[in-house]
């Protein structure tokens, strides 16, 4: 059966009963075979720029004719028995009526399957639909099978009460994912409170996301623009409270597990909680006529600061530096103090005071595998 696949979760779910598409889209890169299949869709927008501009793009595509090409003659030397399209999102993928008037007026035999999923149900339901269309229903029955047991393992495995989660579609403007994505984070045991299972996806204003405070985020832009690679693209997350290693780059798949296993990192000897120690650092020092200024920034993840002291006399006395409220309950907080300046060398040194009432650590430890701990201190001359 000749199979022409124009989304990227459709030609998925088609190898995993079984069948390569002769045809996919441009966006088609999983299984990494299907890069080499012929291209149907052409995307009409310019993705390397930021998500404000490619937001104008779309909308005036929409306008003018419509985000996506359709290669018609290859769709006609294809001769496709079956075409897999969508109905959820026109700037998304290329929409089902445009499929459908093209093969129309290409005079092909096909049959149009169209997804339309809003729950993770109505994906199941739709590979259940495909594997009938496709002659592949024992196998869609023994994948659906193997679905919902991993899925009962993990409701199973997870608390009543998890973090708050959110997943932004777009960052400008700025977008909650819905359909499906609200169901999956409860079933993993996070709190998505920003939109209902089945919800469509749709703008936000900033406020509402910061009112709601997410604990876990997963990204697809900074400062305006999709994430580069280096910075972890297509998606990563952000976990705060927790060393980097947490926060995991090049995001394209989350795998959930009931049993307890070695990640990349701790095969490295790293620590697997990797929670944030209490941190205070010197960034600044100036001097203002016969007193020295002296600023830097502490963080203790999610306990909190509750102070920072200053010392220059190697730690016999402190005096409490003045604390900035951070600009969110997970961000760093500024700090500054002034002293009195000695003539000669002047040894400054600081420690933070955690939320929880514990003070930072005297004793100094290198990055691996928890985290590098100590006071933090510079010497200068005057």
């Amino acid at each position: 059966m000749r199979v022409v696949s124009l989304l990227p979760s459709a030609t998925e779910l088609c190898y995993a009963l079984g069948i390569e598409p002769v045809g996919v889209s441009h966006e088609c890169d999983y299984p990494p075979r299907a890069r080499k299949q012929p291209t149907v869709v052409h995307s009409r927008i310019e993705t390397d720029t930021t998500s404000q501009e490619i937001d104008e793009q779309v909308n005036e595509a929409v306008e003018s004719g419509g985000v996506y090409s359709i290669d018609r003659e290859r769709l006609r030397a294809l001769d496709p028995d079956v075409v897999v399209s969508q109905g959820i999102c026109e700037v998304c993928a290329v929409d089902d009526s445009r499929i459908r008037r093209a093969i129309e007026e290409l005079g092909l035999d096909a049959d149009i399957v169209s997804t339309d999923p809003h729950s993770l149900g109505d994906v199941f339901d739709d590979l259940n639909r495909l594997g009938s269309v496709l002659g592949r229903e024992a196998r869609a029955s023994e994948l659906l099978a193997g679905f919902h047991e991993r899925i009962d393992r993990v409701e199973r495995a997870t608390p009543a009460t998890g973090p708050r989660v959110a997943v932004l579609d777009w960052m400008d403007p700025v977008m909650i994912a819905g359909h499906w994505i609200p169901g999956m984070v409860e079933r993993a045991g996070g709190s998505y409170g920003l939109a209902d299972p089945g919800d469509r996806s749709r703008p936000r204003e900033w406020a509402d996301i910061r009112a709601y405070d997410p604990e876990v985020l997963v990204a697809y832009g900074l400062n305006g623009r999709t994430l580069a690679t280096e910075h972890g693209a297509p998606a990563r997350l952000l976990i705060p409270g927790r060393y980097g290693m947490r926060s995991t780059k090049w995001l394209t798949d989350i795998e959930l597990s009931t049993s307890d296993h070695e990640a990349y990192w701790e095969e490295r000897g790293w620590d697997e909680e990797a929670v944030v120690n209490t941190l205070s650092y010197l960034r600044a020092v100036q001097r203002r006529g016969d007193r020295v200024a002296v600023g830097g920034v502490a963080y203790a993840g999610l306990r909190g600061v509750d102070r920072v002291e200053v010392s220059v006399d190697g730690g016999d006395t402190w005096l409490d530096a003045t604390l900035e409220d951070p600009p969110g309950e997970f961000a760093w907080h500024r700090w500054r103090a002034v002293t009195g300046q000695p003539s000669g060398e002047l040894t400054v040194q600081t420690r933070a005071t955690d939320g929880t009432g514990e003070v930072q650590t005297k004793i100094p430890s290198q990055p691996h595998p928890a985290g590098s701990t100590g006071w933090h201190r510079r010497t200068l001359e005057f």
